[in-house]
């Protein structure tokens, strides 16, 4: 698969949400958390597999604000799982030139998972290869009505107008103000919605949804999600005739 990748079509961000480790676990007669501790497999191929390729910026969707919604045992197992997962994974991001980011309400995670991304964060901060962005107590609509708090505030100031607002300063006050908009988004297991996640962002992105359920995504999944983007005509509004 990755030698039909043609690398001049290459999106320059990936953006993946990694669904159905519960049922994955489910259908094992385990518990949730099993199948999110099989889920980092399937984060460390996908990782393995946009760097590979020349990939420059993946967001992955780990943990929604939605989430924190579940049973505590679930969210501490994950919390703790998180740690775990960024401790093992350090090294191994500083090896490859890997960035570490995180984009959402991440000073609402439990102190030491916290404590954790900020220091990896900060141990990459100069890496260039690709950018890993981890969405993190996210949810599309708390990043959007934090922006509006924030030009509203800025207005009541008076240091912006309201004749100043548009879709250029919107996108500057969002989360993801330093990260282009997502060119290919993944949705693993089959599920056909987005979940609340870059609803903003996601404008003019292309779409790509697979029953494949998340613990089992390998790289060869992957790569079919960048073939089938390579064959579609991205027009932006624009006509076949306009583009070519």
């Amino acid at each position: 698969m990755k030698e039909k990748i043609i690398p001049e079509k290459l999106p320059e961000h990936v953006a993946i949400i990694m669904d159905g480790n519960g049922r994955w676990a489910k259908k094992r007669g385990a518990l949730r958390i099993f199948g999110h501790n099989q889920g980092v497999t399937a984060v460390r191929e996908c990782v393995e597999a946009a760097t590979e390729i020349g990939i420059k910026y993946l967001t992955l969707y780990a943990f929604s604000t939605e989430n924190w919604n579940r049973p505590k045992e679930e969210v501490d197992a994950l919390m703790e799982l998180l740690v775990k997962s960024i401790n093992n994974e350090t090294e191994t991001l500083i090896k490859n030139n890997i960035r570490l980011l995180a984009i959402g309400d991440i000073e609402s995670l439990h102190k030491k998972c916290y404590d954790e991304l900020m220091n990896t964060i900060n141990i990459t901060a100069k890496n260039t290869r690709m950018n890993l962005i981890l969405a993190l107590s996210y949810s599309s609509r708390w990043e959007i009505t934090q922006a509006v708090k924030k030009i509203a505030e800025n207005v009541k100031n008076n240091i912006i107008t309201t004749n100043e607002i548009d879709q250029k300063l919107i996108s500057k006050s969002l989360t993801t103000k330093d990260i282009p908009d997502p060119s290919l988004l993944i949705r693993t297991s089959g599920e056909y919605r987005v979940s609340n996640f870059l609803l903003w962002q996601l404008a003019y992105t292309e779409l790509y949804f697979t029953p494949v359920l998340w613990p089992d995504f390998r790289k060869n999944d992957f790569y079919s999600a960048i073939i089938n983007y390579q064959k579609r005509e991205r027009r932006f509004g624009m006509t076949s005739e306009q583009i070519q």
